[in-house]
This record gives structure tokens, sequence and C-alpha cells, in this order.
């Protein structure tokens, strides 16, 4: 098979997303510039050397490493990042944060297991599906593996608690399986028991009470549960048509919570106004148009299965993120991909592209640009 360049379409718009990703970063970072110089460096130190520097060399890593690697190997990296997730409950490693043990401290370095699940879980479910293409419809092959896996990385996840990983990893697993080729019937009997089983998830957990309460009534408790998304709609609000400029968003300092985070759309909008943030999401959903592209045009069910997945977790993850902080799904701290907080995720995100571009050398008819 003859071995082609990478897609540079891709190449390009991911490097553009990555530069938004420092500067809107950089930007809402300034309020904590403002209360604390070192902790602002130290912020910036984990977003551009741990996740974009480190995430750029994995990606050039990937894309040497031929995709068949991913197949041959799908068990041993599920079941290792399994067991590495798991180490968040040892004691002296795992680190708790905000009421949750999500992160596994090393003293110099803390980083977030769960990101490095959600591919491993990609990876394995792609190799599985492309091994049984052709037993999928069978109970056996299709929905008790799937299930399973869902019971283990729901086991090690919401003990943390991790409710927004998991969801991820469902949501992704379950359109996976749907590419693989099974009947919209047995999507829905799988759809309708993850509904069932997250209605019991919620009514058993009361800080998934209160998002639930908060998204349905925003104006509820507005100084408490409902504050973050109150603060939002205002910077939101404030942004109007075209922005207030660069760098100047108000409600990034002291008001916004999590202003670097899971609340950073709301300063992209506060700062470029509606336009502004129409480009950006349109930047996005280029991505997942090429990235499918990609998918469709890849060698073997494997590696179109692996495309799709890293791609649709890629968007899912970040339009959850655009539409919870805008009011349209519950709040549930997912990060948006490349501009929020979090070097784990961010060089997880960079070496899962550079899979991508390594599988886009071996597409099907693959025109020039």
């Amino acid at each position: 098979m003859e071995i082609k360049k990478v897609d540079r379409f891709l190449l390009i718009n991911i490097l553009i997303i990555a530069i938004l990703g420092i500067v809107f970063f950089v930007s809402s970072s300034l309020g904590i510039l403002v209360k604390d110089k070192s902790l602002f460096y130290s912020a910036l130190f984990n977003q551009l050397i741990i996740g974009f520097v480190v995430g750029i060399l994995g990606m050039f890593v990937a894309l040497k490493i031929p995709y068949k690697f991913w197949r041959n190997n799908a068990f041993y990296i599920f079941l290792g990042s399994i067991l590495l997730t798991a180490l968040v409950f040892v004691p002296g490693l795992g680190m708790n944060h905000g009421g949750a043990t999500r992160w596994i401290s090393l003293g110099f370095l803390s980083f977030q297991p769960a990101e490095i699940l959600k591919f491993s879980f990609i990876i394995y479910l792609a190799t599985w599906f492309s091994w049984a293409k052709h037993k999928i419809h069978d109970f056996k092959f299709g929905i008790l593996p799937l299930a399973l896996m869902f019971a283990v990385v729901g086991g090690v996840l919401l003990l943390q608690p991790d409710t927004k990983s998991f969801l991820l990893i469902l949501a992704t697993g379950l359109s996976m399986y749907f590419l693989s080729g099974v009947s919209l019937k047995k999507i829905a009997i799988i759809g309708g028991s993850l509904t069932i089983f997250l209605a019991l998830l919620v009514a058993t957990t009361p800080y998934l009470q209160k998002r639930i309460q908060t998204f349905l009534n925003p104006a509820h408790d507005a100084k408490n549960s409902s504050y973050q998304i109150q603060q939002s709609f205002i910077a939101i609000g404030s942004g109007g048509l075209f922005g207030r400029g660069l760098g100047q968003s108000i409600q990034k300092f002291t008001y916004l919570p999590e202003a670097q985070g899971d609340s950073i759309f709301a300063v992209v909008a506060e700062e470029v106004g509606f336009v502004g943030s129409v480009v950006v999401i349109l930047v996005y959903l280029s991505f997942a148009l090429r990235g499918m592209r990609i998918a469709n045009k890849s060698p073997d069910s494997f590696s179109r299965l692996l495309v799709s997945g890293i791609v649709i977790l890629f968007i899912m993850q970040s339009f959850m993120n655009i539409a919870s902080i805008t009011g349209l799904f519950p709040l549930t701290g997912v990060p948006l991909v490349f501009m929020s907080r979090g070097g784990t995720s961010i060089a997880m995100f960079m070496f899962a592209v550079g899979i991508v571009l390594q599988i886009s050398k071996y597409q099907k008819h693959r025109e020039n640009l």
C-alpha cells in the first residue's frame, strides 16, 4: 500500500485550535496573575510545557508508530490504563481535590490517569469491534463485551468520583458501536438501559441532583449552586456581537469561577463576542468533519473505528463544555479541548491527533490539497 503525506488540512486545523487555546488560556489566566503571580506561572508552565510541548512531541512520536501497533497491543494498553487509573486510590499516590480523588501525585508532577483511560478504551473497543465485525450482531460478541467494558471503566471512575469522564466514555463507546454496523434497535436498547442507569445514578448522588436542578432552573440559588452558570451568562451577554476585546474580560477577575477551566468559553464569548465565538465553534466543527472524512477513507475497519472514536471524543467533549457553559446542557466540568486548564488532557489529545494523522497517510484515493 502506498504511503502518502499526512492530511495537511487536519494538521493546520489542529494547530489553529492549539494557538487559539494558548491565546485564550493566557487571557483567562490574567485573573490569577492579579492575585498570585506564582500560581499564574505554575498554571502557565503546566499548560504550555506539560500540555503543549510534551503533547506536540507526543504527536510526532505517534506519527512514527504504525497504527497497527495499537491494534496488536490494545488489550495490554487498556489493562495498563485501568491499573494506572486505580492507583488514585493508593494512599500517598492519589491526590484529593474538591472532594474527588482523580489525580496521581509524584511530588514534582501530578496527572489525571482518566485522560489516558479514555484513549485506551477507544483503542481496545476499535480492536474488538473490528475483530468481531461479522459477529457484532450476536449478543456475546456485541452487547455483552461492551457492557463489561463499561462496567470495568465505570467501576474505577465512579468511585473517584469522575462522572464526566464516564459519561464521555459511554457516549463515545455507544457511537463506535453504532458505527461498527449494528442496528438502531440495538443502539436504542443499550441507550435505554444506560438512561435508566444514569437516572438511578443521579437519584443517589446529591451533587448530580444539584446540577440537574441548576440546569432546569438556572436562577435557583444564584449565590451558590447556580453561581457559576449565572456568571457565565453575564460574561456571554456582556460580550455582545463583537466582544469587549482580547484580554478585556471583566468576569475573569474574581467573578467567574474556573475561568481557566470549564468556564473558559464564557471568557471567549465576553472577549470576542458572538461572531468570534461562532468562528471558534466552526474551527472545532471543521476538525470534526475533516476527521470523519479521514475515518471514512481509512484502509481497514480498525483504523476507521479508531479515528472515529478519537474524533467523536474530541468533538463531544468540546461541545459538551460549550453547551454546559451556555445553559444548553447541565454543568459537567469537562474541559474545552486545548483551551481549558489541564496539561494531561492536552498532551493526550495531541498524542491522539498524531494517531489520526498517521492513519491519514493511508487514506484511500486521497485527494491532494
